[in-house]
């Protein structure tokens, strides 16, 4: 296993990595709406919030030598589905077919009050 790492996506706040690199695969954690020029969440709700997770997780990849084409699964969570078609909307921006597989989830509460945190894997080929 190697940890991937970059500055161009929030640092982990635990005992965590940004992402794994396990054979021909990367374990991407869960990335908040965080700007990691700010460390502040973007302003303008659920879209701008997605459209930064998914720009966290696309630094991540990159630095990991893979791209957003390659990702095979996701995992959004939602802190309200009342925000899914939103998401949706903006999610299916960041990909294109065949899309990934993807869960899409409503959950109690996200760090720091996120209303969305998105994880993946990727294939590196």
């Amino acid at each position: 296993m190697k940890a991937i790492s970059t500055n161009a996506a929030p640092a982990a706040i635990g005992p965590y990595s940004q992402a794994i690199h396990a054979g021909d695969f990367i374990f991407c954690s869960g990335q908040l709406p965080i700007d990691p020029a700010t460390g502040t969440f973007p302003e303008g709700g659920i879209e701008a919030q997605t459209q930064q997770s998914l720009a966290n997780i696309q630094a991540i990849l990159k630095e990991a030598g893979t791209d957003m084409m390659h990702v095979v699964k996701t995992t959004v969570f939602l802190a309200s589905m009342d925000d899914f078609a939103a998401m949706n909307k903006i999610y299916a921006e960041a990909f294109s077919a065949p899309f990934p597989a993807r869960s899409a989830v409503a959950v109690k509460t996200l760090p720091k009050g996120a209303l969305v945190e998105i994880e993946c894997i990727a294939t590196t080929y």
